[in-house]
């Protein structure tokens, strides 16, 4: 599908979609107690639904009723299973440890680039105490044996995302275990997350300068009720919409300014920019401003980088993006892509080592461009053709499903002329 947008000036209120980095924790947690949990979530999408499919193959049983996920909790799991995890990183990262630890024989099914993304040295660290896991890059990847607990060792600058993966893993498994840290942690907030939803439901793990002792308590305690919070990842492109298109605002609620998401930085980087940003209650007012470049380390808030990059192209001056290399191994290399996207609507843009150099303040053409099959590409393109003289054509554009398939026509109801063909 492509979608192409002529230009607008966006006004309008809009409520932020739940987060799926905080639904996929609470399936899980929820799907590994001891009784069943109500999962408030009032939206789902494609990677959600992956967790949801995979935890059902493992025995639970989870049904939608309205704005919730119901979890009746895995009685036992399957001698053998088969897992579709579609294209979901955090699906992956973070049931491949729980089924090594609890000895299932298991086959990962994986779609787009999610093969081709790194399993070490998580993969190391489980096959070293007692996982048989197959060679890198086969699909689907086939888990055997079983891991036992002991000490870990993992880098924290690969991914939070094994981690966060080895906490719930040996949370699940009897005595203690030790995660011990060889490099500094990358998106920490994330880690936090799994921590916060992890302790709700039961876990017991302290955390030191070194990194995590984990008491194994075999299942989880279900709070009964778990609420999603709103995302604050795919709230920043309507707040960016806000900012950089001239006489517009736009108000997001249900956010909170106090969660644990990294990507609610988005909020002080935006007030940095120069963008009028005003906070009531839950709801976040941005108008746009008179903007000028930033310098921003993007080391804890790698999914911030396309929209942050759009911005940069409304703002007077050089923006200075560092700290990103590992947008390089995500549903595209999005360090190319963001800066293919960007330069052929005619920005001015360079790639670097580990980010981007954006020279804005100019209005851009417009054009065609592709998504990359990438949801956050596609997003950041739509927010970019505010800064267009001309209409932007989007190609395979279907991408924004994976985290937010109601993205086309919520930008509509702020005020886009949006074209399906």
């Amino acid at each position: 599908m492509n979608v192409t947008l002529t230009p607008s000036t966006p006004n309008g209120k809009i409520k932020a979609i739940a987060s799926k980095s905080a639904a996929h924790r609470a399936l899980i947690c929820a799907a590994f107690a001891s009784e069943s949990t109500e999962i408030i979530c009032s939206e789902t999408n494609a990677d959600i639904d992956a967790t949801v499919r995979c935890l059902c193959a493992l025995g639970a049983k989870i049904t939608r009723r309205g704005a919730s996920f119901v979890v009746l909790p895995i009685k036992s799991l399957p001698t053998n299973a088969s897992l579709d995890c579609g294209e979901s990183g955090s699906t992956l990262r973070f049931l491949l440890p729980i089924v090594s630890a609890l000895g299932c024989n298991t086959e990962f099914k994986m779609a787009g680039r999610l093969p081709n993304r790194p399993l070490s040295p998580l993969r190391e660290e489980l096959e070293s105490h007692g996982a048989d896991i197959s060679e890198a890059g086969s699909n689907p990847l086939k888990i055997s044996g079983k891991a036992c607990a002991g000490e870990y060792k993992i880098r924290g600058d690969v991914s939070s995302q094994f981690i966060s993966g080895l906490l719930f893993a040996l949370s699940l498994l009897e005595g203690e275990s030790r995660i011990l840290l060889t490099s500094a942690i990358e998106s920490a907030p994330y880690i936090n997350m799994t921590l916060k939803t992890l302790y709700d439901f039961g876990a017991d793990i302290s955390v030191d300068e070194h990194g995590f002792t984990v008491r194994g308590i075999k299942k989880f305690t279900s709070p009964k009720t778990v609420t999603v919070e709103g995302d604050w990842s795919n709230a920043a492109f309507m707040l960016a919409a806000g900012a950089v298109a001239k006489g517009g605002g736009v108000s997001v609620t249900s956010l909170d300014a106090d969660s644990l998401q990294g990507d609610r930085a988005i909020l002080e980087l935006l007030v940095r920019f120069g963008a009028d940003v005003r906070r009531k209650n839950d709801k976040i007012i941005v108008r746009s401003g008179e903007l000028y470049g930033i310098d921003i380390d993007a080391i804890n808030i790698p999914d911030l980088v396309p929209i942050l990059a759009v911005i940069a192209a409304a703002a007077n001056g050089r923006t200075v993006i560092r700290g990103a290399s590992r947008l390089k191994l995500k549903e595209s290399d999005r360090l190319s892509s963001v800066s293919d996207m960007l330069f052929t609507l005619g920005a001015s843009i360079a790639k670097t080592d580990d980010g981007l150099i954006i020279d804005g303040g100019k209005r851009l053409s417009g054009g065609i461009v592709s998504s990359h099959s990438d949801h956050r590409i596609a997003m950041s393109a739509a927010i970019a053709s505010l800064l267009c003289e001309d209409e932007v054509t989007i190609t395979d554009a279907e991408a924004v499903e994976k985290s937010y398939p109601t993205f086309w026509e919520d930008i509509a109801t702020l005020g886009f002329n949006v074209r399906k063909n």
